[in-house]
């Protein structure tokens, strides 16, 4: 975990030069794909969307919106019952590191709301919780305008006991 905020502050550092350059023509983005959610209690599946703004070379922000498809099985003593998530919107900083024409890195920090729900002996129970994220990403364009998008995302939920999650996603990318 301190590696990837280490990774992610260092992003930082390299591109806060660039952001003081003046912003001539903001890049715009979209992604569509899968992301995993992982943590103690539950390994779900979702469709996840973003749209972005590139504002300089190494600086933008993005902002995301999920809705679960992929439910899970849990066990709590004799009792068994489903979790799922019903979506999740969190907005980001993103410091870019470009390496080539066709591919960059990124770290990500924001903010985020998750709403779950689980449902055990004929009762459900919905929650939405507030996040800290973090992560790094990578994507890899295969011409001027389209690509494909890895990246991991850290959750940290808050409140008391609250826990967290790790989220692993594949996207398509789109540039406009």
């Amino acid at each position: 975990m301190r590696s990837l905020l280490l990774v992610s502050a260092a992003l930082t550092v390299i591109a806060a030069p660039a952001m003081a350059q003046s912003v001539s023509a903001p890049q715009y983005y979209g992604t569509l794909g899968y992301t995993q959610l992982k943590s103690d209690g539950a390994d779900l599946g979702a469709i996840t969307g973003r749209v972005g703004a590139r504002l300089h070379p190494n600086f933008g922000v993005e902002a995301e919106g999920s809705i679960g498809v992929n439910d899970d099985d849990f066990t709590v003593g004799a009792v068994t019952g489903t979790v799922e998530e019903k979506f999740d919107v969190a907005a980001y900083g993103v410091a870019t590191l470009p390496v080539t024409d066709r591919f960059d890195v990124f770290g990500r920090v924001g903010y985020g709301t998750t709403r779950l729900k689980a449902e055990a002996a004929g009762v459900s129970q919905s929650d939405s919780t507030e996040s800290i994220n973090y992560g790094v990403g990578a994507n890899y364009y295969l011409d001027g305008q389209n690509g494909v998008r890895a990246d991991y995302t850290r959750r940290e939920f808050r409140g008391s006991g609250a826990g967290n999650a790790d989220t692993y996603g594949l996207s398509y990318v789109r540039r406009f």
